[in-house]
């Protein structure tokens, strides 16, 4: 694969059709020495639904496509009773608060423990939820990039559920209460993506995860989708795979009901909602299942840029969906 300069790149949200998208007209800028990188970044963690009017940091930050329309309750979608709910949210609660022991001890446990415990934690948090994991392919030995579309803040514990991973995330989540802890002792690498200027710094994190034989897991999309269409993948981060050698795992993931294949938007973190009103209506659902599908990677071509390799990896997962 070919390592190139990354450079601007204005990228517009628009739902992935198939073919893949073509790359748009990129803006290479004349520099002498080390390249610096403004072109949009590897996306992390989302922390919530923006508002599409806000102002913005700079004109490549991603902005939210999908509204509170996307997420209207759908009528005949099967529920669970008020206790029932309350019940869950309380057993999550639960869940969480072991999260500061857990980032207190990890360290002190071997490689293999700390993945069994990650898992465990995140799979206690889906039943805590009701929520079943569905897992079709398997996560290649060895340091691979995930790259999966973003609909929800399951996708995150959907995933480390199936393998603990470094997650791409946002860098105030390493203030988070409960949370912001274990996401630091679990590895996590933190992305301020209102400064583009520290942007080669994380690509060449990530690069660094990848040739330690680390798997990384991003969301290139930009923000959450309502997971019935989706964003196109930028490609910035992509360039750590291609300067590590390590492949690139596309992920679809979906959120359907029991005796259904049709994708529920209910779960998804679009819109004004807050987090609350997500996690309530995400409470709320009965025989919710997060299916995760790790596709086959992206094949080697040594001619391909990151740009080819982000189309790739988001037609795969779009025509996954």
């Amino acid at each position: 694969m070919t390592a190139e300069p990354v450079t601007a790149e204005p990228v517009v949200a628009e739902p992935v059709v198939a073919p893949p998208p073509t790359p748009g007209p990129v803006s290479e800028e004349p520099s002498q020495g080390p390249v610096q990188v403004v072109e949009a970044g590897p996306v992390e963690h989302h922390s919530g639904p923006a508002d599409p009017d806000a102002p913005v940091a700079h004109a490549w930050m991603p902005r939210p496509v999908c509204d509170d329309r996307c997420v209207v309750p759908v009528p005949g979608e099967p529920t669970v009773g008020r206790a029932r709910r309350w019940a869950r949210l309380a057993a999550a609660g639960a869940v969480l608060a072991c999260a500061v022991p857990l980032a207190l001890g990890y360290g002190l446990l071997d490689s293999r423990t700390r993945d069994a415990v990650l898992r465990g934690w995140n799979r206690a948090i889906l039943t805590a939820f009701g929520v079943r994991l569905r897992v079709t392919g398997a996560i290649p030995a060895g340091g691979a990039l995930l790259v999966a579309n973003h609909v929800s803040w399951l996708d995150i514990v959907a995933i480390e559920a199936v393998r603990p991973t470094r997650m791409v995330a946002k860098h105030e989540l390493r203030t988070w209460p409960l949370v912001g802890r274990l996401a630091t002792a679990a590895g996590t690498l933190y992305l301020d993506r209102e400064r583009l200027s520290t942007l080669p710094a994380t690509v060449a994190d990530i690069a660094n995860a990848l040739r330690a034989g680390d798997t990384v897991t991003m969301f290139p999309e930009g923000t959450t989708w309502c997971g019935r269409r989706g964003g196109p993948f930028r490609p910035a981060a992509f360039q750590a795979a291609i300067d590590a050698g390590a492949p690139v795992v596309p992920v679809a993931l979906r959120f359907v009901l029991d005796g259904s294949r049709v994708t529920t938007a209910t779960p998804a973190y679009v819109g004004s909602h807050s987090l609350w009103a997500v996690l309530c209506r995400t409470a709320a659902l009965r025989g919710l299942t997060v299916e995760v599908q790790l596709l086959p990677a992206v094949p080697h071509d040594p001619a391909a840029n990151r740009r080819t390799l982000a189309a790739a990896a988001g037609h795969a997962v779009a025509t996954t969906r």
